[in-house]
């Protein structure tokens, strides 16, 4: 028996959402909670079929998803016993290790039986990157670039790839020969007045890809510009009212080119802070501004999962 442990951490992406993914700075950061992925090797009886037994935990270590599936001649398929509860989750994992293996012949060639088990840290309805985290694991578990592999099965930006790697805030920006990756001390002084509220709801980033990639490439360049330069200025901030200043223009930057309001006209107009939608709009993680009054506003109004900045945020500081 041999037992190998895999991990990688969630991600949230602070500014330059969408655009992004047209070669946009982006300011992202990883979360403390990830994504384990154990796997555990038994020497197989039975040389022509291998199998691996797929389990998912949830945070809660109740199992979500499961399947088996088989490798014969190196071709991976589901178990006849699994085909009749096939899903859409299902049919990405076989992408990915397909994937996996094109990339590294080698991978899920030897006459074994894995038992795989991947665990989270976080609600998997929250965006942190369920997908990306266990993408990332199987690149480790397959020794493959994990971008690459990324780009050839799911797409996406890559910065939650780079978030699942790296232990710092990281500065993103999707090149086609390669990403560009810069390690950060973001660590503001006025952090304690910054907080991460879940909106109730997860978004489809498929969805919003689509939706984003519908709209007009002239209006969406010159708001590269100055998102870019609003990311420059972010990590430069001092003080919280310049920090809210960044967040609302970017906000009117995206809520232009996207055609939606933006989420504090939309839902928080009495509020005295700062409110920011963070990766695809209409779902998932908010970043907001305030004390602990501001903890109770979103709370009265059905908003329950608050974390701080602290709470969330990895970092070396």
């Amino acid at each position: 028996m041999d037992k190998k442990i895999y991990y990688a951490h969630g991600k949230l992406l602070l500014t330059a959402e969408y655009l992004v993914l047209d070669g946009a700075t982006a300011l992202a950061v990883p979360t403390k909670q990830g994504q384990f992925l154990e796997v555990t090797t038994y020497p197989e009886i039975c040389q022509e079929v291998s199998k691996i037994y797929w389990k998912s935990l949830d945070l809660k270590g109740e199992c979500w998803f499961e399947t088996v599936l088989e490798i014969s001649k190196g071709v991976i398929q589901v178990s006849e016993k699994y085909k009749a509860t096939e899903t859409k989750i299902t049919f990405t994992l076989l992408d990915i290790l397909k994937t996996a293996q094109e990339l590294n012949p080698d991978f899920l060639t030897s006459s074994n039986e894995l038992y795989v088990t991947t665990r989270l840290e976080f609600d998997r309805q929250w965006g942190l990157g369920t997908s990306s985290t266990l993408i990332a694991t199987i690149a480790k578990w397959a020794k493959v670039d994990p971008f690459v592999l990324l780009e050839k099965s799911f797409g996406g930006s890559g910065y939650d790839i780079a978030c699942a790697i790296h232990d710092t805030p990281i500065l993103y920006t999707r090149i086609p020969s390669a990403p560009k990756v810069e390690e950060l001390l973001f660590d503001p002084p006025f952090r304690e007045a910054l907080f991460f509220v879940y909106r109730n709801q997860k978004q489809d980033s498929k969805d919003a890809i689509a939706h984003y990639r519908s709209l007009d490439t002239f209006a969406l360049a010159k708001a590269k510009s100055r998102i870019n330069e609003i990311t420059e200025a972010v990590l430069q901030c001092q003080e919280l009212n310049d920090f809210e200043e960044l967040l609302i223009e970017h906000e009117a930057i995206l809520s232009k080119i996207l055609q939606f309001p933006t989420v504090k006209s939309e839902l928080f107009s009495d509020f005295v802070g700062a409110v920011k939608s963070l990766g695809g709009w209409g779902g998932d993680f908010m970043l907001a501004t305030g004390g602990v009054a501001a903890h109770d506003y979103f709370r009265q109004k059905g908003y329950n999962t608050i974390i701080t900045y602290k709470e969330m945020i990895l970092s070396k500081s």
